[in-house]
């Protein structure tokens, strides 16, 4: 244990700080792990339990996408991707090979950190919509492919992939799925607020000053890019848990485009919005499901009300740092 008066952290140290980051008062955390530990009690019918956790695997990918968009100031419309990458990887490797699916979770992460080093490497010295289109067409490409090769099924997909302790019930795999993802927001929040994560923000907000300072834009970029697919590989992983398949229909530039919307709505940059933007996003439609041919036409009212009342998002981030204080984050030697 760190002698007093050394700035030393003891495990205890670490532990309680880990605690503070999910029951942290300023953001909604417990109060929304609370309410999904207590779904199941008060509605365990397959549709609800099929809504909450489909609602769990959207929370997390609109949390990596956050890490991307918000924390980074990178526009990418093909998040659906990485999604597809680990989806496709743990797939394939269950039902083909009779892997368990936990341990397809180590392949699957070598496969999402090369596909952003491969579609991040040569688009990420772009910029603003630049960056957009090649990152659209990338997801596109990844779509087709898999729509076209016979090691994943082809336009059918793949069937049968196993859950991820091999035939536990909705319920278990629902709350295994909460835990995973807590711990996926908790870790998100946490890159957010280390010396990387404030690299990221100055690059956001002015690159060419992060720049002058000594930060390389380009790695810090890619940091970013490979940090995002590995969450958005491990919700793909759920996902194909979830239904027991996949297929191209599931990973088209309309996901892309609801996941970067569950970030815009919950406010960029700020975890507890990207979470509350992720489950409007999810819940909303089904809630107007009712209104049949209108769904659609209210959602979209809906949610322009709800961008002009709040332009900054349901729970926008707080102040942001100046230039000073994030390069001194990623260069200590730098002084005000």
């Amino acid at each position: 244990m760190s002698a007093p008066g050394t700035g030393g952290a003891s495990g205890l140290d670490r532990v309680s700080g880990f605690a503070r980051g999910l029951f942290d008062s300023r953001w909604p955390g417990p109060v929304l792990l609370l309410a999904a530990l207590l779904g199941p009690f008060v509605n365990a019918t397959p549709y609800a339990l099929n809504l909450m956790t489909t609602t769990a695997i959207s929370v997390m990918l609109a949390v990596g996408l956050n890490i991307v968009v918000g924390y980074c100031g990178l526009l990418d419309l093909g998040y659906a991707a990485f999604f597809a990458v680990g989806a496709y990887t743990s797939g394939v490797l269950a039902t083909r090979f009779d892997w368990p699916l936990l341990a397809t979770v180590p392949v699957v992460l070598v496969a999402t950190v090369i596909a952003g080093i491969v579609i991040g490497g040569p688009t990420l010295r772009l910029r603003s919509d630049y960056l957009a289109i090649v990152t659209l067409g990338f997801g596109e490409i990844i779509r087709i492919t898999a729509n076209n090769l016979d090691v994943t099924g082809g336009p059918s997909g793949i069937h049968g992939i196993p859950g991820l302790f091999g035939g536990e019930d909705k319920v278990v795999f629902y709350y295994a799925t909460v835990v995973i993802v807590a711990l996926a927001v908790i870790g998100a929040a946490r890159l957010g607020r280390s010396r990387i994560g404030r690299a990221w923000r100055f690059v956001r907000e002015d690159e060419d000053a992060a720049a002058a300072m000594g930060v390389s834009p380009y790695r810090v970029k890619l940091a970013a890019y490979i940090a995002g697919a590995v969450w958005g590989g491990l919700a793909g992983v759920l996902f194909g848990a979830h239904l027991s398949a996949v297929s191209p229909g599931s990973f088209r530039f309309l996901d892309s485009a609801l996941i970067l919307m569950a970030v815009v709505l919950g406010g960029m940059g700020s975890n507890p919005g990207v979470v509350l933007g992720a489950i409007v996003l999810a819940v909303l439609p089904e809630a107007l499901r009712d209104l049949v041919d209108w769904q659609y036409f209210v959602f979209g009212v809906l949610l322009i009300l709800v961008m002009l009342v709040r332009p900054q998002g349901l729970w926008p981030a707080r102040s942001r740092e100046t230039p000073q204080d994030a390069a001194r984050a990623v260069r200590p030697e730098v002084r005000a």
